[in-house]
């Protein structure tokens, strides 16, 4: 039974996007609708094929800038929110300013960065990931680490335990499935940011830079295959970190 329901989840939403796909190639052959308006299905898996290992190439390097800018969000995420459990003043501050950072556009933030650093560092885009993957897993991480059960405090009250070992023993394992709704959130985000802080110059190896490149020089196909690539990494991103919350959590029900 779980097997037929775990095929059903899988199959329904190939099936849809292959609907989707069907439809898409048929209102572009029918409407004759010109490729730099809306590039064909086909056409796009063509200019994949074609341009296989350089979109590779560029998938590597916007994961890892990704990649490192997500981690780096994660653990400083992680770190304030710890701290500020424990001195309350510092999360009055920390929320609001966690707020105000996440409501920047990237558009505005990532330029900024650009001037500050070498134009030949991936430096400003990994911090533009951090920032945008930190406000998410501080506020979930937060609400996680305050939210403990009544018993568990008072029987550590009961034997006298420090904050640390409080935090360490009762509050970091409760707050791992809110921990998590929060990585989840920010594994998307965090490829996102790397793509779009790469429209804004520094080195050209990404899929950001690649989709806008091929778009300058009206090569639309070629553009969306670097967005179908930007979409699988995404995807990775989310997978990776949904099968690192189930291993984490051993059984938890994930807190949506």
């Amino acid at each position: 039974m779980t097997i037929v329901l775990a095929t059903r989840r899988i199959l329904t939403p190939v099936l849809a996007g292959v609907l989707l796909l069907v439809f898409w190639q048929l209102v572009v052959d029918l409407r004759d609708i010109p490729g730099y308006l809306l590039p064909s299905p086909e056409a796009i898996g063509t200019q994949v094929r074609q341009n296989f290992s350089d979109i590779l190439t560029a998938s590597r390097a916007s994961g890892t800038n990704a990649l490192v800018g997500l981690l780096a969000g994660i653990a400083l995420a992680v770190a304030a929110a710890v701290v500020a459990v424990w001195v309350p003043p510092v999360e009055r501050l920390l929320t609001p300013l966690a707020s105000a950072v996440s409501a920047m556009p990237i558009v505005a933030l990532a330029p900024v960065l650009s001037i500050m650093f070498s134009a030949t560092s991936d430096l400003p885009r990994r911090i533009v990931v951090a920032i945008v993957a930190f406000f998410p897993v501080f506020v979930t991480t937060v609400r996680g680490l305050t939210r403990i059960e009544q018993v568990h405090a008072e029987l550590m009250r009961s034997y006298a335990v420090g904050g640390w070992t409080l935090t360490r023993l009762v509050r970091l394992p409760g707050a791992v499935p809110y921990l998590f709704t929060g990585i989840r959130v920010a594994a998307s985000l965090a490829v996102i940011s790397a793509v779009v802080a790469e429209y804004f110059g520094g080195l050209q190896n990404g899929l950001g830079s690649r989709i806008t490149s091929a778009a300058a020089n009206t090569a639309y196909a070629r553009a969306w295959a670097y967005v179908v690539a930007a979409i699988g990494l995404g995807l990775v991103f989310y997978l990776a970190a949904l099968a690192a919350e189930r291993l984490a959590s051993r059984g938890r029900v994930p807190i949506s």
